[in-house]
Protein backbone atom coordinates (compact mmCIF):
# COMPACT_ATOMS: atom_id res chain seq x y z
CA UNK A 1 0.00 0.00 0.00
CA UNK A 2 1.44 3.53 -1.09
CA UNK A 3 0.86 6.64 1.02
CA UNK A 4 -0.36 8.25 -1.60
CA UNK A 5 -3.65 5.82 -1.67
CA UNK A 6 -6.82 7.30 0.18
CA UNK A 7 -5.67 4.82 3.18
CA UNK A 8 -2.22 4.61 5.12
CA UNK A 9 -1.03 1.62 7.06
CA UNK A 10 0.98 1.78 10.35
CA UNK A 11 1.92 -0.03 13.37
CA UNK A 12 1.27 0.75 16.88
CA UNK A 13 1.94 -1.82 19.07
CA UNK A 14 1.10 -5.43 17.57
CA UNK A 15 -1.84 -3.90 16.00
CA UNK A 16 -2.57 -3.27 12.57
CA UNK A 17 -3.92 0.72 12.35
CA UNK A 18 -5.57 1.80 9.25
CA UNK A 19 -6.50 5.13 8.33
CA UNK A 20 -8.67 6.46 5.34
CA UNK A 21 -9.21 9.76 4.12
CA UNK A 22 -12.10 11.83 4.84
CA UNK A 23 -12.12 13.88 1.82
CA UNK A 24 -11.99 10.69 -0.25
CA UNK A 25 -13.34 7.25 -0.40
CA UNK A 26 -13.08 5.12 -3.55
CA UNK A 27 -15.15 1.52 -4.09
CA UNK A 28 -12.26 -0.35 -3.17
CA UNK A 29 -11.87 1.68 0.02
CA UNK A 30 -15.44 1.31 1.14
CA UNK A 31 -15.75 -2.14 0.51
CA UNK A 32 -12.46 -2.61 2.65
CA UNK A 33 -13.76 -0.56 5.37
CA UNK A 34 -17.08 -2.41 5.36
CA UNK A 35 -15.80 -5.80 5.49
CA UNK A 36 -13.30 -5.15 8.49
CA UNK A 37 -16.26 -3.91 10.54
CA UNK A 38 -18.22 -7.00 9.09
CA UNK A 39 -15.58 -9.40 9.83
CA UNK A 40 -15.30 -7.77 13.04
CA UNK A 41 -18.58 -8.46 14.17
CA UNK A 42 -18.74 -11.76 12.99
CA UNK A 43 -16.03 -13.04 15.41
CA UNK A 44 -16.58 -10.39 18.37
CA UNK A 45 -19.93 -8.94 17.84
CA UNK A 46 -22.00 -9.00 21.22
CA UNK A 47 -25.31 -10.69 21.81
CA UNK A 48 -28.52 -8.44 23.38
CA UNK A 49 -32.01 -9.69 24.12
CA UNK A 50 -33.57 -6.52 21.66
CA UNK A 51 -31.38 -7.43 19.14
CA UNK A 52 -32.93 -10.56 18.87
CA UNK A 53 -36.17 -8.48 18.10
CA UNK A 54 -37.16 -6.23 15.44
CA UNK A 55 -40.52 -5.86 17.48
CA UNK A 56 -40.87 -1.53 17.15
CA UNK A 57 -42.58 -1.49 20.96
CA UNK A 58 -39.35 -3.61 22.00
CA UNK A 59 -36.71 -1.37 20.51
CA UNK A 60 -38.55 1.68 21.40
CA UNK A 61 -37.90 0.79 25.03
CA UNK A 62 -34.19 -0.55 24.76
CA UNK A 63 -33.26 2.68 23.26
CA UNK A 64 -34.60 4.84 26.00
CA UNK A 65 -33.10 2.74 28.42
CA UNK A 66 -29.44 2.94 26.55
CA UNK A 67 -29.47 6.76 26.65
CA UNK A 68 -26.21 7.40 28.50
CA UNK A 69 -26.48 3.94 30.16
CA UNK A 70 -24.27 0.81 30.17
CA UNK A 71 -25.59 -1.86 28.14
CA UNK A 72 -25.16 -4.71 30.89
CA UNK A 73 -27.54 -2.51 33.28
CA UNK A 74 -30.32 -2.12 30.07
CA UNK A 75 -29.79 -6.11 30.19
CA UNK A 76 -31.40 -6.57 33.43
CA UNK A 77 -34.04 -3.96 33.46
CA UNK A 78 -35.12 -5.19 29.62
CA UNK A 79 -36.80 -7.92 30.18
CA UNK A 80 -38.53 -7.02 33.78
CA UNK A 81 -39.50 -3.59 32.43
CA UNK A 82 -41.30 -5.29 29.11
CA UNK A 83 -42.81 -8.23 31.18
CA UNK A 84 -44.34 -5.44 33.27
CA UNK A 85 -45.90 -3.06 30.41
CA UNK A 86 -46.08 -6.06 27.47
CA UNK A 87 -47.16 -3.45 24.82
CA UNK A 88 -47.58 0.11 24.17
CA UNK A 89 -50.96 -0.07 25.40
CA UNK A 90 -50.01 -0.92 28.89
CA UNK A 91 -47.47 1.34 29.12
CA UNK A 92 -49.17 4.86 27.82
CA UNK A 93 -51.83 4.04 30.21
CA UNK A 94 -49.61 2.86 33.45
CA UNK A 95 -49.02 4.71 36.70
CA UNK A 96 -46.14 6.49 36.54
CA UNK A 97 -45.75 5.68 40.24
CA UNK A 98 -45.37 1.76 38.57
CA UNK A 99 -43.43 2.89 35.52
CA UNK A 100 -40.39 4.56 38.25
CA UNK A 101 -40.17 0.99 40.11
CA UNK A 102 -39.49 -0.74 37.41
CA UNK A 103 -36.82 1.71 36.20
CA UNK A 104 -35.26 2.34 39.73
CA UNK A 105 -31.19 1.34 38.58
CA UNK A 106 -31.52 2.85 35.56
CA UNK A 107 -30.91 6.37 36.27
CA UNK A 108 -31.58 9.51 34.39
CA UNK A 109 -35.58 8.97 35.30
CA UNK A 110 -36.96 11.92 33.13
CA UNK A 111 -36.33 8.89 30.33
CA UNK A 112 -38.81 7.25 31.86
CA UNK A 113 -41.00 10.44 31.82
CA UNK A 114 -40.57 10.93 28.38
CA UNK A 115 -40.96 7.53 27.52
CA UNK A 116 -44.18 7.20 28.81
CA UNK A 117 -45.58 10.26 27.03
CA UNK A 118 -44.19 9.02 24.03
CA UNK A 119 -45.95 5.60 24.88
CA UNK A 120 -49.26 7.67 25.21
CA UNK A 121 -48.89 9.77 21.99
CA UNK A 122 -48.02 7.11 19.96
CA UNK A 123 -51.24 4.88 21.19
CA UNK A 124 -52.82 8.04 20.33
CA UNK A 125 -51.76 9.12 16.78
CA UNK A 126 -50.98 5.74 15.07
CA UNK A 127 -51.11 2.18 15.54
CA UNK A 128 -48.04 1.45 16.11
CA UNK A 129 -43.95 3.25 16.35
CA UNK A 130 -43.79 5.14 13.35
CA UNK A 131 -40.85 4.37 10.69
CA UNK A 132 -39.99 7.88 10.33
CA UNK A 133 -36.97 9.25 11.85
CA UNK A 134 -38.47 12.63 11.27
CA UNK A 135 -41.64 11.98 13.05
CA UNK A 136 -40.01 10.08 15.91
CA UNK A 137 -37.63 13.02 16.05
CA UNK A 138 -41.31 14.82 17.70
CA UNK A 139 -41.93 12.55 20.81
CA UNK A 140 -40.33 13.49 23.94
CA UNK A 141 -37.07 11.94 24.95
CA UNK A 142 -36.03 11.16 21.06
CA UNK A 143 -33.69 13.01 19.80
CA UNK A 144 -32.00 12.28 16.28
CA UNK A 145 -29.71 9.53 17.25
CA UNK A 146 -32.52 7.74 19.25
CA UNK A 147 -35.07 8.31 15.89
CA UNK A 148 -32.50 7.15 13.47
CA UNK A 149 -31.66 4.09 15.74
CA UNK A 150 -35.15 2.68 16.34
CA UNK A 151 -36.11 3.56 12.62
CA UNK A 152 -32.92 1.26 11.60
CA UNK A 153 -33.12 -1.40 14.60
CA UNK A 154 -37.12 -1.89 13.84
CA UNK A 155 -37.25 -1.29 10.39
CA UNK A 156 -34.22 -1.70 8.70
CA UNK A 157 -34.16 1.59 7.32
CA UNK A 158 -31.16 3.34 5.97
CA UNK A 159 -31.36 6.36 8.34
CA UNK A 160 -28.14 8.69 9.04
CA UNK A 161 -27.46 8.78 12.49
CA UNK A 162 -24.84 9.25 15.08
CA UNK A 163 -23.92 8.32 18.31
CA UNK A 164 -21.15 7.86 20.66
CA UNK A 165 -19.94 4.65 19.92
CA UNK A 166 -20.23 5.21 16.20
CA UNK A 167 -18.65 8.27 16.48
CA UNK A 168 -15.98 6.65 18.05
CA UNK A 169 -15.18 4.25 14.95
CA UNK A 170 -14.99 7.16 12.09
CA UNK A 171 -12.79 9.66 13.93
CA UNK A 172 -10.50 6.39 14.60
CA UNK A 173 -10.33 5.82 10.81
CA UNK A 174 -11.41 9.17 9.28
CA UNK A 175 -9.59 11.64 11.34
CA UNK A 176 -5.97 10.25 13.01
CA UNK A 177 -4.44 13.17 14.82
CA UNK A 178 -6.96 16.03 14.63
CA UNK A 179 -9.05 17.76 17.34
CA UNK A 180 -12.73 19.03 17.88
CA UNK A 181 -14.01 16.55 15.30
CA UNK A 182 -18.10 17.90 14.47
CA UNK A 183 -20.48 15.79 14.17
CA UNK A 184 -21.20 17.68 10.57
CA UNK A 185 -18.08 15.96 9.19
CA UNK A 186 -18.52 12.42 9.76
CA UNK A 187 -22.20 12.64 9.37
CA UNK A 188 -21.67 12.24 5.54
CA UNK A 189 -19.20 9.55 6.42
CA UNK A 190 -21.86 7.71 7.89
CA UNK A 191 -24.11 7.93 4.45
CA UNK A 192 -21.16 7.66 2.38
CA UNK A 193 -20.07 3.81 4.05
CA UNK A 194 -23.42 2.93 4.84
CA UNK A 195 -24.60 -0.70 4.43
CA UNK A 196 -28.09 0.40 2.74
CA UNK A 197 -29.10 -3.32 2.17
CA UNK A 198 -28.80 -3.98 6.06
CA UNK A 199 -28.48 -1.21 8.16
CA UNK A 200 -29.53 -2.93 11.31
CA UNK A 201 -26.80 -5.12 11.10
CA UNK A 202 -23.88 -2.84 10.37
CA UNK A 203 -24.85 -0.06 12.54
CA UNK A 204 -25.13 -3.29 14.77
CA UNK A 205 -21.14 -3.86 13.67
CA UNK A 206 -20.27 -0.56 14.10
CA UNK A 207 -21.49 0.37 17.67
CA UNK A 208 -19.61 -2.96 18.55
CA UNK A 209 -17.06 -2.04 16.88
CA UNK A 210 -16.93 1.43 18.86
CA UNK A 211 -17.31 -0.18 21.96
CA UNK A 212 -13.78 -2.58 21.55
CA UNK A 213 -11.73 0.45 20.16
CA UNK A 214 -12.93 2.17 23.91
CA UNK A 215 -11.47 -0.52 25.27
CA UNK A 216 -7.97 -1.05 23.41
CA UNK A 217 -7.42 2.88 22.62
CA UNK A 218 -7.35 5.74 24.27
CA UNK A 219 -11.17 6.44 23.26
CA UNK A 220 -11.04 8.54 19.97
CA UNK A 221 -13.93 9.47 20.84
CA UNK A 222 -12.52 12.46 23.10
CA UNK A 223 -11.19 13.62 19.94
CA UNK A 224 -14.80 15.07 18.86
CA UNK A 225 -16.29 18.68 19.60
CA UNK A 226 -19.15 17.22 21.11
CA UNK A 227 -17.26 15.06 24.05
CA UNK A 228 -18.60 15.90 27.33
CA UNK A 229 -17.00 14.75 30.31
CA UNK A 230 -19.94 13.02 33.13
CA UNK A 231 -19.59 15.26 36.28
CA UNK A 232 -19.75 13.22 39.78
CA UNK A 233 -22.81 11.26 40.94
CA UNK A 234 -22.55 11.47 44.51
CA UNK A 235 -23.68 15.00 46.06
CA UNK A 236 -25.28 16.18 42.79
CA UNK A 237 -28.70 17.15 42.18
CA UNK A 238 -29.07 13.86 39.95
CA UNK A 239 -28.60 11.99 43.88
CA UNK A 240 -30.67 14.28 45.48
CA UNK A 241 -33.35 13.73 42.95
CA UNK A 242 -33.01 10.11 42.50
CA UNK A 243 -33.07 9.51 46.60
CA UNK A 244 -36.14 12.03 46.38
CA UNK A 245 -37.94 9.56 44.19
CA UNK A 246 -37.24 6.43 46.10
CA UNK A 247 -38.20 7.34 49.04
CA UNK A 248 -41.37 8.21 47.66
CA UNK A 249 -41.84 4.99 45.99
CA UNK A 250 -41.02 3.22 48.94
CA UNK A 251 -43.17 5.13 51.37
CA UNK A 252 -45.43 6.68 49.19
CA UNK A 253 -47.41 10.04 50.07
CA UNK A 254 -45.61 11.80 53.46
CA UNK A 255 -45.19 15.10 54.53
CA UNK A 256 -42.71 17.17 53.60
CA UNK A 257 -40.98 17.50 56.81
CA UNK A 258 -40.68 13.81 57.27
CA UNK A 259 -38.96 13.63 53.98
CA UNK A 260 -36.39 16.56 54.49
CA UNK A 261 -35.42 14.96 57.72
CA UNK A 262 -35.02 11.58 55.95
CA UNK A 263 -32.45 12.41 53.54
CA UNK A 264 -29.19 13.35 54.00
CA UNK A 265 -28.73 17.35 51.92
CA UNK A 266 -29.57 20.42 52.83
CA UNK A 267 -33.06 21.75 53.17
CA UNK A 268 -32.67 24.46 50.23
CA UNK A 269 -31.08 21.64 48.03
CA UNK A 270 -33.86 19.54 49.07
CA UNK A 271 -36.27 22.08 48.44
CA UNK A 272 -34.79 23.23 45.15
CA UNK A 273 -34.32 19.81 43.72
CA UNK A 274 -38.23 19.28 44.62
CA UNK A 275 -39.74 22.34 42.72
CA UNK A 276 -37.70 21.09 39.92
CA UNK A 277 -39.30 17.50 39.95
CA UNK A 278 -42.72 19.10 40.40
CA UNK A 279 -42.53 21.53 37.58
CA UNK A 280 -41.07 18.60 35.35
CA UNK A 281 -44.29 16.23 36.18
CA UNK A 282 -42.51 13.68 38.62
CA UNK A 283 -44.89 14.50 41.93
CA UNK A 284 -47.23 16.57 43.67
CA UNK A 285 -46.79 18.96 46.70
CA UNK A 286 -49.81 19.18 48.01
CA UNK A 287 -50.75 21.84 51.01
CA UNK A 288 -54.49 21.62 51.36
CA UNK A 289 -54.51 20.20 54.69
CA UNK A 290 -51.68 22.76 56.49
CA UNK A 291 -49.45 19.66 56.62
CA UNK A 292 -47.56 20.00 53.00
CA UNK A 293 -47.35 16.43 51.65
CA UNK A 294 -45.18 15.23 48.69
CA UNK A 295 -45.86 12.45 46.54
CA UNK A 296 -45.74 10.81 42.66
CA UNK A 297 -47.37 12.10 40.10
CA UNK A 298 -50.63 9.54 39.12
Amino acid sequence: MKKDQSFIVSREDENTVIQFSPHHLNSQDLHYFQTLIYEFHDQRGRSFPWRDTDNPYHILVSEFMLQQTQTQRVRKKYEQFLSRFPDMHSLAHASLEDILSVWQGLGYNRRALFLKETARLISTRYETVPSDPAILSTFPGIGPATAGAIAAYAFNVPSVFVETNIRTVFIHFFFSGEEHISDTLIMPLVEETLDRTNPRTWYYALTDYGVWLKKTHRNPGRRSAHHQFQSPFKGSDREIRGAILKLLLAEGEIPVEILMKRLPFTTSRIQNNCYCLEKEGFIIMDNRSGTPTISISP
